[in-house]
Parts: C-alpha cells; structure tokens; sequence
C-alpha cells in the first residue's frame, strides 16, 4: 500500500478524533502528513480535512455558542492569518520544517506554564485579542493553534458543551479565512485537494471515535500522551530541518 494513503487516513484519524473530542492532538497531524508531503504544501492537505470536520462539528454543536467569547478574538485572528500568509510567502521549505517544530513546542511550554500558574489574565480583553492575533498567525503557518484557542477558551470558564461548540466555531472560521490565502500561495491546489480525499475515511472514523470519547473523559485523562508525543515529533521535525 502507498505510503501516502496510510499517512493521509492516520491524519484523518486523528484530524477527527481531536475535533470531536477535547482537541489537542492537532499538534500531531502536521508532521504526520510531512512524512508523505514535505514542506508547506502539507499545510494545503490538511485544511479541506479541517473545513469539514469543523462543518460537521458546527452540526453536530449548534447550541450554547458564546459568541461575545469569539467576537473579543476573531478580528485579530484575521489580521494574524494576513501576517502569516506574508511569511510563508518568503520562507524555504527547510526553515518552514524548523518554524514548525518551534511552534510545537512553544504551544507545550505554554500549556505547561499554564498548568502551575494562574490565567486570570486569559479572560482580559488584551489577552483576548493576543490569543486572536497569535491563533491567526499560528494557525496559518502551522495549523497548531488549537492550545491558543483552547487555553483561551478554557479560561471563561465555559461549560463543556458550551466550550465545545465555541470552538468548533472559532476553527471553521479561522479556516475559511485560510482558504483564499492557501490558494494564492499554491498550497492549495487541485491536486492536494484530490490528496485530500485519501483522508476522508480516517476522518469519518475518528469523529465517530471523539464524539463518544467525549462523553466519558476529562481533558486531562490524556493530555500528556499528547504532549509527550507531540514534543517527540518536534524533535524529529528538527532534526530534518
């Protein structure tokens, strides 16, 4: 079997999973699918599979959306995905591989800073639209702004249901701001929308998995596998780069 197919179903394994459970696992699916697609062009992969994984989230979680939460961080948001499309324009596929595994392990380090020390400061408007302008740029660049968003959202201490489909929200529309900027940049094209599709099983798969996993777990049951794991495939991103 090509190994491209096994790369794109465990990506959309885990693209689904991660949607429909407690997200986090995000950090996994970029260097994954780097195995079979090098470079920035694995960024245009992946984002069909994140625009309909986030429709079916939005779906499945149409209640208990705390919109005033995504207005304070949206609009930087965008201005983060402008900045960050500027970047990728003008970087090599080797500092794009080692920009990646800084990343990963900048949003473990915040996480872990996060866990020891307090995060009033998350629910201030400055903090609010810092998350937005920084999720823009890290979501474009990397697809891993997942703890942004999450640490942020966690902190307005919003129920589970609640915290759920504000972020199911936030990602689809972060990436439907991407969409345009991904094609300008020839990441997305027709030919990695077609490579795409080896994905959709996985996918489907995994947000069966996630949306019953859900139900049963706290997001601490299993943050640091996540964590440990995804601090390996950081390492390994630098040692390629």
């Amino acid at each position: 079997m090509d190994t491209s197919i096994v790369v794109l179903f465990l990506a959309g394994l885990i693209t689904g999973f991660s949607k429909f459970s407690v997200g986090g696992m995000g950090l996994l699916v970029l260097p994954i699918v780097m195995i079979a697609f090098p470079g920035p062009e694995a960024l245009g992969v992946l984002l069909p599979l994140y625009i309909i994984t986030d429709l079916m989230a939005v779906s499945s979680y149409k209640n208990k959306i705390a919109w005033s939460v995504l207005a304070r961080f949206l609009p930087l948001a965008f201005i983060g995905v402008i900045t960050a499309s500027h970047f990728l324009a003008n970087i090599n596929a080797d500092q794009f591989i080692g920009f990646l595994g800084f990343t990963i392990i900048a949003m473990i380090a915040l996480g872990l800073y996060l866990d020891v020390r307090p995060a009033s400061f998350m629910r201030r408007p400055l903090a609010a639209y810092s998350m937005g302008f920084f999720g823009g740029v890290v979501s474009m660049i990397a697809n891993a702004a997942g703890p942004l968003f999450s640490l942020f959202l966690l902190e307005q201490k919003l129920d589970k249901k609640t915290y759920v489909s504000t972020r199911a929200w936030a990602f689809l529309i972060i990436n439907l701001l991407k969409l345009p900027f991904y094609i300008g940049l020839g990441l997305l094209t027709a030919n990695s929308a077609e490579s795409s599709l080896y994905a959709i099983p996985g996918l489907l798969v995994g947000s069966l998995i996630g949306y019953h996993f859900l139900k049963k777990v706290q997001p601490t049951q299993f943050k640091w596998l996540i964590r440990i794991m995804s601090t390996i495939a950081a390492f390994k991103l630098f040692l390629f780069s």
